[in-house]
Parts: structure tokens; C-alpha cells; sequence
């Protein structure tokens, strides 16, 4: 089985510059992003959102915060399967936060027939990227940072300018 991960903010949503999306009022779904997951849904066996959260470590918003969030965000793209986030901040190394692993193997471990190799990681930064690396899944950066397509391509496997423009090639 093949899944589809997602990084949320940027990708999904409308990236929040130095700050975080910390209720649902603050979600701004990106245009093209229901067409573009409908488009993925018949070529893959599963969609996840794997997503940093650490607004939650940092006391900006509460787990309940999020799910709130996590509610409006599927209720308006209902081929999402499951999200997995961690709520921990970047200094505390946890394996859960990308770009380690630990959100793909609770994918796993939840799913057994994943195979990580058969899965694809889109993103639109280096940590995204470095995850799906990591992981031994195809790596799609969408967006317009370019940064570590240019710093570091062996991460970046295919580079679009957004999910929609990724969805639109598969089956061709």
C-alpha cells in the first residue's frame, strides 16, 4: 500500500509567516487544494498530514486548539485519512518532529501494508523534504521556496509550483 503525506501549513494552507495557525478562524485553505487532493485520491491508498505543531509547546494554542482546527481543515477536504502531529518544540529533539521519522512510522505501525518506499512526502521546506528523505519516500517541494531544491537537491525529487500543479501530472 502507497500513501500520499502532506505537510500542512504552506501546502495545504496558507503559511503563517513568524507566527502559527492557532485557531480554526485563522485557517485559510490554499485555492486548488480539494480539486488537487481529489486528483491524488484514485492513485493512492491513503492521504496523511504529517505536521509540526509546536505552537502547542510553546502555549500559543492547546491540543484542543488543534483539533478544532483539524476538524475545519477535514470538513473541507474530507480525502484526508488521518493527521499526525508533534506538539513538541525544536530544541527538545523529539523523534516524532520532522525530520525524523516518527509521524511515518506511526503511519505504519497503524497501517501495516505501508510501504514507505512506495509513498510520496510533499512539502514546501528543507525539513519536509529531509523527512520524506529520511524515510525512503519520493520527495515533492511545492511552492515558492526554492531554497533547498537549489542548497541541497539531492533532497527534492520533483519541485512544483503548488499541490494542485503535482496532482495534475499524476496519471500522465
Amino acid at each position: 500500500m502507497k500513501a500520499l503525506f502532506l505537510d500542512r501549513d504552506g501546502v495545504l494552507n496558507v503559511l503563517r509567516h513568524n507566527d502559527y495557525v492557532k485557531c480554526p478562524d485563522e485557517l485559510e485553505i490554499l485555492p486548488g487544494t480539494a480539486e488537487a487532493l481529489a486528483l491524488c485520491r484514485p492513485h493512492f491508498d491513503y492521504i496523511f498530514i504529517v505536521t509540526n505543531q509546536q505552537g502547542i509547546g510553546k502555549g500559543l494554542m492547546t491540543e484542543n486548539d488543534l483539533q478544532a482546527i483539524h476538524a475545519k481543515l477535514t470538513s473541507a477536504l474530507p480525502f484526508i485519512d488521518n493527521i499526525y502531529h508533534c506538539p513538541h518544540l525544536e530544541k527538545a529533539h523529539s523523534f516524532l518532529r520532522k525530520p525524523s521519522i516518527g509521524m511515518a512510522l506511526q503511519a505504519r505501525r497503524e497501517h501495516p501494508g505501508l510501504r514507505l518506499k512506495d509513498c510520496v512526502m510533499v512539502g514546501d521546506s528543507m525539513t519536509d523534504m529531509l523527512f520524506g528523505r529520511r524515510a525512503g519516500m519520493t520527495t515533492v517541494l511545492v511552492g515558492d521556496n526554492s531554497g533547498c531544491a537549489i542548497e541541497k537537491p539531492w533532497l527534492v525529487d520533483f519541485k512544483y509550483g503548488s499541490l494542485l500543479e503535482y496532482a495534475l501530472t499524476l496519471g500522465n
